[in-house]
């Protein structure tokens, strides 16, 4: 491919690169995109290796919002995206997600609750009989109570992707397979990006989706990003012991979390402090043996007989600082942009960060003011505070 022009090059074609470039189509169809992927096969994104979970449940405003807005779209999704009549399936299923609530977190958890339901959610607050009564497996007795969002839910997360890839096609944005090597620069600002195979392309600007690989990309510009690389392990377990119905991606105060997947298995992982750093992908069922499982047990007794059906491991594009998105133009290089940082919720956030993107740059009125999330805190080092669930 010899050098081209375009209006915006975007970095990563996952979630959020496609998710942006189908937004940037919409709002103005003669603009020329480029989206740069080095694995079209998804086989490492964090897109597809995610539990595919939506909720509101945070207790940062914003981000509650931003979930509002995916739910929204997913219940039509499939119609709204279609390409030459045919539209995706992607199988969204809104069984709910249930956080446990210890005595230590339930000033936190009532507030943040609050806010949800001032802003429009769907969400209970359940004492703990109410829990034992919808789910009598659990024992939930050395906690207060739980939160639980009926609107929550999970979807093939592959579909969303692919079809937000398909229509930005269809659309006239372009994909190209490469790797960038360098954000290119000159004395306004951005000039484009060099890539491995096809050299170098010019745009006045460049938005960098790329995951868990964000900081990698932002030094190419000179640019020191606090975003590193965290492997999380997904356990498929086969329990002996079936439950009647669906269970709800069901959250721990320890950040263990589990939900019923098709077929009678449970799905489950667990962020913890000695989950290592960089880009591995190996997976091991001994870390659910050795540390998951008796703690499941204890919780739902009836699974203590099960089996390690498989599992996978994939990235969490942890934001050191705060644990939230960096998100916008980086203050002191006009014309790159950032989306990065979601440290694990950067699925449920996609569509309503793309269409923040297009808003910015082509200076539309914005839908929902994300600015809280301006890269401009990563050089202050200011963080964002949050209390209770995030």
């Amino acid at each position: 491919m010899s050098p081209k022009t375009y209006d915006i090059i975007i970095v990563g074609g996952g979630i959020m690169g496609s998710a942006t470039a189908y937004y940037l189509m919409m709002a103005d169809p003669t603009l020329k995109v480029a989206v740069v992927e080095r694995d079209p096969s998804y086989a490492q994104a964090s897109t597809t290796l995610s539990m595919s979970n939506v909720r509101t449940q945070f207790s940062l405003k914003q981000n509650v919002q931003i979930s509002q807005y995916t739910l929204q779209i997913l219940n039509s999704f499939e119609e709204d995206m279609a390409v030459d009549g045919q539209q995706p399936k992607i199988y969204f299923r809104q069984e709910g997600n249930l956080f446990l609530v210890p005595a230590s977190d339930e000033n936190a958890a009532r507030q943040a609750f609050q806010m949800q339901t001032q802003l429009g959610c769907r969400v209970e607050w359940w004492p703990t009989q109410k829990i034992i009564d919808h789910y009598p497996l659990y024992e939930p007795q050395p906690f207060v109570g739980a939160t639980f969002g009926p609107d929550d839910g999970y979807f093939d997360a592959y579909a969303v992707l692919m079809a937000y890839k398909a229509r930005a096609r269809a659309l006239g944005a372009v994909y190209i397979q490469d790797e960038v090597v360098r954000i290119t620069k000159n004395r306004r600002g951005v000039s484009g990006v060099a890539l491995s195979a096809h050299g170098n392309q010019t745009a006045e600007y460049v938005i960098s989706c790329a995951g868990a690989w964000a900081a990698e990309v932002a030094k190419t510009a000179g640019i020191d990003l606090p975003v590193i690389p965290v492997k999380r392990q997904v356990f498929v377990l086969d329990t002996a012991f079936k439950f009647e119905k669906p269970l709800p991606l069901t959250v721990l105060p320890s950040g263990l979390y589990f939900r019923s997947e098709t077929g009678g298995l449970i799905l489950l992982g667990k962020s913890m402090e000695d989950d290592p750093t960089g880009f591995a992908f190996s997976w091991d069922d001994q870390r659910f043996i050795n540390h998951l499982w008796p703690e499941l047990a204890e919780f739902v007794p009836q699974f203590d007989r099960l089996k390690v059906v498989r599992g996978w491991a994939g990235l969490y594009a942890v934001n050191t600082l705060d644990g939230n998105a960096i998100l916008g133009q980086w203050p002191e290089l006009n014309g790159l942009y950032l989306a990065n940082g979601f440290s694990g919720h950067g699925l449920q956030q996609g569509p309503a960060v793309g269409r923040y993107l297009s808003e910015l740059i082509l200076k539309k009125p914005l839908s929902l003011d994300l600015s809280i999330f301006s890269p401009q805190r990563i050089l202050d080092n200011r963080a964002l505070s949050e209390t209770g669930l995030v």
